[in-house]
């Protein structure tokens, strides 16, 4: 019989599975607690456990661990980036980025990216798999043993988009919203999104109170179909009307995202444009100075468009901050670190 991955299962599932070995159900929100606040990697070290049951676990279960193959570390700001190998051998990226405010993992939700945004080295390397749930939180858990440092937020702007993989998304984020584990306030939580419309609908009604981020990047559909492929399936108009309506059922305010591109999308009649699309929405707008890579067709904007674009926006009413750069000097645009592992491994 495969055994069980049991950082994957809720405080609900491990009582099942500790009820179905004979065992008092009260048990399950003891190991839930050894597993993801205190972060074990055997059963031995869950002192407060019987041995009997601990040998159970040890019989049917296993405590899912990730390695760290790289870690790259900013000279400029301390930003670091963790080339992190999966079970089953594939990679996967997370930054970990310091504010004065604490610190912030970003988060990969897939193996490689089926979105295909021509400004993003995510999808260069095409889509493999869907992350687990235990996987995505696994990433805080991995980060947190290697440097010994408290994540207080967590962003999913990392590899993969995360309603494309929902299920395990909302299911990871439950995981680490739980008081007995990493006990991470939802409202702490971001989760980005190049905008899947029917998944916007279903993530409004999982009272879940995380901040939602919208990648516009664009104010006309042409031009969003140039760039996003995703605006082939759903347009602006539809988008924002799932957003109307996330906003109106949650209450949150949301976040558009967009990344300026230098003669792309950055004049005074592109922002114009954007504050015309968001006008009567409780939203803001982070302006992304786009990163270059690798043979990549797109170039960053000036930095006096950068600021006209936001001071355009603010004087429109609608409040709009740039992006601080973070990492510029260790490959922490998406992707970049491990498209480099993978043709390394070629």
């Amino acid at each position: 019989m495969e055994k069980i991955n049991i950082n994957d299962l809720t405080v609900e599932e491990l009582e099942n599975l500790i009820e179905s070995f004979g065992e008092k159900k009260f048990h399950a929100k003891q190991i839930f607690k050894w597993v993801h606040r205190l972060k074990v990697t055997s059963f031995d070290e869950m002192t407060d456990i019987s041995k009997s049951l601990r040998e159970k676990l040890k019989e049917n279960t296993y405590i899912m661990t990730l390695d760290v193959i790289e870690c790259q570390k900013s000279k400029k700001d301390g930003t670091m980036k963790f080339l992190i190998k999966l079970n089953d051998n594939r990679a996967i990226e997370s930054v970990l980025m310091r504010y004065n405010y604490g610190n912030t993992l970003c988060v990969s939700t897939q193996v490689g990216c089926k979105m295909g945004c021509k400004f993003c080295a995510s999808t260069k390397e095409g889509y493999e798999r869907n992350l687990k749930a235990c996987e995505i939180e696994g990433q805080i858990l991995t980060v947190e043993r290697y440097t010994n440092e408290k994540i207080s937020n967590v962003v999913y702007m990392g590899i993969g988009e995360p309603l494309d993989n929902y299920d395990n998304v909302v299911k990871s984020i439950r995981l680490i919203n739980y008081p007995l584990g990493l006990n991470i306030g939802a409202r702490h939580i971001s989760l980005s999104t190049c905008g899947i419309v029917p998944n916007i609908y279903k993530l409004a009604n999982e009272n879940i109170q995380c901040t939602l981020s919208i990648s516009l990047h664009a104010t006309t559909d042409d031009k969003r179909k140039s760039i996003m492929p995703i605006a082939n399936k759903y347009s602006i108009d539809e988008l924002l009307k799932a957003c109307r309506d996330y906003i109106k059922i949650t209450g949150r305010r949301i976040s558009f995202e967009y990344a300026l591109i230098l003669g792309e999308n950055d004049t005074y009649e592109d922002a114009i444009s954007l504050a015309k699309l968001l006008r009567g929405m409780i939203a803001h707008v982070n302006l992304i100075p786009v990163n270059e890579i690798k043979n990549g067709m797109y170039k960053k904007s000036k930095e006096k468009s950068i600021e006209r674009f936001m001071n355009t926006l603010n004087s429109c009413g609608i409040v709009t901050t740039v992006r601080r750069e973070l990492g510029s000097d260790i490959d922490a645009a998406c992707g970049q670190l491990r498209k480099k592992y993978i043709e390394s491994n070629k």
